[in-house]
């Protein structure tokens, strides 16, 4: 899938610009982003239900805009899929049927089996714990190859978090899927995604590969007697200060960084494991602000 170039206004107020990326099958990529960056908004256009003012969204070179039978190969799920509630186990399952061609039914009653899943009954009557599950289930019966997920394991509990997020690996790994991750639960990205994305102000601010992101960034913990000096501050964002203690997170592949501390001669220095939270701070501005 190719997110080319798109832009989307809402109420005469930009809420993307110019968005560019690449979706690839066996993959999982997470968005990130501070509240109103954009995420769900992007989404919802690359499943169709909204179109942009500019640029364009393909799969295998074609429009998904201009050639709608594509996005049978595309299922969004939203945070809170209450849409289905009021439909039978068996109505849902006619349903997807007739709208995604490749559903498979033996695999979905067998997803159910195996998450201990009602096959009968209606779905308004499961918790929400089992409604998450359900949707993914779907989702992932369709045999589309790109699946978008929008915070899929907002308010669940610890126990019903493990299994969705087993599920989710598990399924790219077997089906070859493209899995769309919008989710302020970064901890949870850093263990699925294999690529982050990272929006800011409507806009790509960046794009990591999270097998190299901690080799390319540094976060350090520092002591200096008299304040950091502007040559150690200069190096990147400090997102941590108690006294004369420092927490520095900087763009360091050739250890460039690390000399410059050291010649400062720093009371103290160690070098701390970087989390993807702390990228977010550090390029974002504030943890508060996560979602």
């Amino acid at each position: 899938m190719l997110i080319k170039g798109v832009s989307k206004t809402i109420k005469q107020k930009p809420i993307l610009k110019g968005i560019t990326f690449e979706v690839e099958p066996g993959k999982v990529t997470g968005l990130i982003g501070r509240n109103g960056a954009g995420k769900t908004t992007l989404l919802q256009l690359m499943v169709g239900i909204l179109t942009p003012e500019a640029g364009d969204i393909q799969l295998n070179e074609q429009s998904i805009y201009s050639n709608p039978e594509v996005k049978q190969d595309i299922v969004f799920v939203p945070d809170s899929p209450e849409a289905l509630k009021s439909y039978s186990i068996k109505e849902i399952c006619q349903l997807y049927k007739d709208i995604y061609p490749k559903f498979d039914e033996e695999l979905f009653y067998s997803l159910l089996d195996r998450f201990t899943l009602p096959k009968n009954g209606k779905v308004g009557s499961f918790s929400k714990g089992m409604k998450a599950l359900f949707a993914l289930i779907l989702a992932f019966s369709t045999k589309a190859t790109y699946i978008l997920l929008d915070e899929p394991t907002d308010g669940l509990d610890v126990i019903v978090k493990k299994r969705i997020l087993q599920f989710i690996i598990e399924a790219v790994a077997d089906f070859n899927v493209a899995v769309v991750i919008s989710s302020h639960r970064l901890d949870e990205l850093e263990y699925l995604a294999d690529t982050i994305i990272m929006l800011k102000e409507g806009e790509v601010s960046e794009t990591y590969s999270l097998d190299t992101i901690k080799e390319s960034y540094k976060k350090v913990q520092v002591v200096f007697p008299h304040g950091m000096p502007d040559t150690v501050k200069n190096l990147g964002t400090v997102i941590g200060e108690t006294g004369k203690v420092y927490v520095l997170i900087f763009e360091d592949e050739t250890n460039l960084g690390i000399e410059k501390i050291k010649e400062a001669h720093p009371l103290y220095m160690e070098e701390l494991p970087l989390t993807l939270e702390d990228l977010f701070v550090a390029k974002l501005g504030g943890e508060q602000f996560v979602g």
